[in-house]
C-alpha cells in the first residue's frame, strides 16, 4: 500500500466500511507577477561556505515556481533549484535575478 493510501495515524481497521479521510488542501492559485512579494537575498548559511542567491515569497502551484526557476537560472547561467516556494540560484547572482524578475513583470518590493 503506498504512502497516498494511508491516513495520518491509522495503520489498520478491523472495520470493512472503513473510508480513509484525507486532509487534501487545495493548491495555491498562482498569483498575477505584478501582485507578488518576492525577496531577493544572498545567504551563505548551512550551505557548506558557498554562496547562494535566494527567492523567497512567491505563491503559486509547484509548476509555475519551477518554470520560474527554470527561466531565472538560464538567465544566470548557473544551477540551482526550486522548491517549497523558494527558489536557489547558485552564487551570488542577485543583480541578474533582480533584472530578470522585472523583465518578468514582477514588481520591485523593498
Amino acid at each position: 500500500m503506498s504512502k497516498k493510501n494511508q491516513a495520518v495515524g491509522v495503520v489498520f481497521s478491523t472495520n470493512p466500511d472503513f473510508q480513509y479521510q484525507y486532509d487534501e488542501e487545495p493548491e495555491a492559485e498562482t498569483l498575477a507577477p505584478q501582485q507578488q512579494k518576492l525577496r531577493v537575498r544572498i545567504e551563505r548559511n548551512h550551505r557548506g561556505g558557498k554562496t547562494v542567491t535566494l527567492v523567497a515569497g512567491f505563491v503559486g502551484t509547484d509548476a509555475d515556481l519551477q518554470e520560474l526557476g527554470k527561466k531565472l537560472k538560464s538567465a544566470c547561467g548557473v544551477g540551482g533549484s526550486a522548491k517549497d516556494g523558494e527558489i536557489l540560484i547558485q552564487g551570488e547572482q542577485k543583480e541578474k535575478v533582480v533584472a530578470t524578475l522585472l523583465k518578468l513583470g514582477y514588481t520591485n518590493s523593498k
